[in-house]
């Protein structure tokens, strides 16, 4: 294998994700407004790195763990929910994918390339000589605006799911995401008509390249999830922080004393920080214990990533209702445009729909505590290698 070298960083991810709190907040309503993540902010981020802290040293990344992974993602979402997302599936999309590039590295040594990518559609990959001629669309591709590659599942005639790479202009993107939550993300269609993909750029799929670096050996599924759940991990936290500046100014309506002096209030900002803090620390308690395992090479079981599939599952649900809850006791201010609640309440609510956190999974972990095999994508065919 040709030797790589990433970029290194003095300080740890999450630290040069906090510093680029002033640039995050300063673009994110106009990242809301165009429905795409602001260019200079996909700048920052890969110039700090951080698209690539999942990735393995030898494809240009970083080798973050996960648990650095999360608080680096939770950061930059506690700053604005749908800059966290496209973060975050950008350290996804690189850190699972890249490993692929083995015969075009070339294609990714910048520190300032950007991937992106979509497994929610199937492309067609007709044979040609010397490479094949790639055609489909391809949904929620997250930060294909500022990306300059464009990953696209197809299925190769007799061989199976492969990604084929696509760089610009050899993609299109189309106007689809017009949404009410993480609008922000620019989560918009990409089409590709009739591109010549040569063989050396049809790469393994996601999660299909064997390695000895312990983040690819990390369950498949348990890596989906775990990235989401930091996004909401960040907006809940935005969620309490907007509620206490909230409740330290406004005297409702028929009230003479501020809001913060409500036992409404009061126990709803209980209620809230417990199922943060609670949904968090189970969270990183068994990521911790299966990164341990990994390190050395040792097996994750299938009720281990059960279990950790009911700890986001659920993280994500606690998330979604501590916001509710601030919410509902912050009275008519959370539905008004502007407020920070209001768009958590929406961000939130699509962190909460993601098939890799839904609460169905739930239903298959169940399946598997009582001896049963798991039929889910997560727990089943997400970790088929």
């Amino acid at each position: 294998m040709k030797s790589a070298t990433a970029v290194a960083f003095a300080e740890p991810p999450v630290e040069r994700a906090l510093a680029l709190e002033g640039l995050v907040r300063e673009h994110a309503d106009e990242s809301e407004r165009e429905r795409r993540l602001h260019p200079a902010v996909a700048v920052a981020f890969a110039s700090a790195g951080l698209y690539r802290i999942a990735a393995p040293r030898d494809f240009f990344g970083e080798e973050a763990p996960p648990v650095a992974q999360i608080e680096t993602i939770e950061a930059i979402s506690r700053f604005d929910g749908a800059s966290g997302w496209n973060l975050m599936i950008g350290i996804e999309t690189f850190g699972l994918v890249a490993p692929g590039f083995e015969h075009c590295r070339d294609l990714i040594e910048d520190p300032q390339v950007i991937l992106c990518s979509s497994t929610a559609a199937v492309g067609r990959a007709d044979p040609v000589p010397s490479g094949y001629r790639i055609s489909g669309q391809w949904p929620f591709v997250s930060g294909c605006h500022n990306a300059v590659i464009f990953c696209a599942t197809v299925d190769l005639p007799g061989i199976g799911p492969r990604y084929a790479v696509v760089p610009e202009p050899g993609y299109e993107i189309i106007d689809t995401w017009r949404v009410g939550g993480l609008r922000g993300s620019g989560s918009h269609d990409v089409r590709v008509e009739g591109a010549f993909v040569p063989e050396e750029r049809i790469i393994a799929p996601i999660g299909g390249v064997a390695s000895e670096c312990p983040l690819l050996r990390f369950p498949l599924g348990a890596r989906l999830a775990y990235n989401k759940v930091a996004v909401a991990f960040g907006l809940a936290r935005a969620a309490m922080d907007a509620f206490v500046a909230l409740a330290e100014g406004k005297i409702p309506r028929f009230t003479s004393t501020k809001l913060g002096t409500s036992p409404h209030a009061q126990q709803a900002a209980a209620e809230a920080e417990i199922r943060l803090l609670r949904s968090r620390a189970l969270v990183m308690e068994q990521v911790a214990k299966m990164w341990a395992v990994v390190q050395v090479a040792g097996h994750i079981t299938t009720r281990e990533r059960a279990l950790f599939q009911l700890a986001c599952s659920d993280a994500v649900r606690d998330c979604a209702e501590a916001v509710d809850v601030i919410a509902e006791a912050a009275g008519t201010t959370a539905n008004q445009e502007g407020h920070p609640l209001e768009r958590i309440s929406r961000d939130i609510r699509v962190v909460r729909q993601h098939t890799t956190v839904a609460g169905r999974n739930m239903l298959d972990a169940g399946r598997v505590l009582l001896g049963l095999e798991p039929q889910s994508m997560m727990l089943a065919g997400a970790n088929r290698r």
